[in-house]
């Protein structure tokens, strides 16, 4: 554990380079010989089972969980705990938000790539949870699919579904407000 912890939250749409930045902080820590443990959701296999990998291709070893208590309990089972401990994707992990905040709240430093919402407008509330906590908050951006400008919204190709599916160009893309139409269907609501 570290005497001054931090609490590193990258969110952004799709294709922003969160999981890319998740990467390069967990290498400033590596070169601090930090104790480093990953995890990601069970359910996101796109382009690994058992590796956080980017879009770009760059991977490294990762745990893979179902809930945020699985984190606590491998944490507890490690005979050399962890000073710092990373979430790719925390958003598809339910108690994701509790279990890093407790483990925050001992002096483990909590690094975390997330999407904040769905390509429905909704806000994904384990994100919701953690904002608040955190000391670091990174705003990354995506390109625009339509026009090139910055993109901070996830659009899905083909509607329907579930609000959290697992997947890659073939059904999401980054759009600008201009261009993601959800953002004014229900989401904002005039004041009274």
């Amino acid at each position: 554990m570290l005497a001054n912890p931090e609490f590193i939250v990258y969110c952004g749409p799709m294709f922003s380079s969160k999981t890319s930045s998740l990467l390069t902080t967990l290498e400033k820590y590596k070169y601090q010989h930090k104790k480093i443990e990953i995890f990601k959701p069970n359910i996101d296999d796109r382009y690994s089972v058992s590796d956080v990998v980017t879009h770009g291709g760059r991977s490294i070893p990762a745990v893979c969980v179902k809930t945020g208590a699985e984190i606590l309990e491998y944490l507890t089972s490690l005979e050399n705990e962890p000073q710092v401990v990373a979430v790719d994707e925390a958003f598809m992990i339910p108690g994701a938000a509790e279990t890093l905040i407790w483990l925050y709240t001992y002096g483990f430093t909590i690094v975390v790539s997330s999407l904040e919402m769905s390509s429905s407008g909704k806000t994904f509330h384990e994100i919701e949870k953690m904002l608040p906590w955190a000391t670091q908050v990174h705003k990354c951006t995506a390109v625009c699919t339509i026009c090139g400008r910055d993109a901070h919204f996830t659009h899905k190709k083909q509607m329907g579904g579930e609000e959290i599916e697992v997947g890659g160009s073939e059904l999401y893309e980054p759009r600008c407000a201009q261009h993601f139409p959800e953002l004014f269907q229900h989401i904002v609501k005039a004041p009274k």
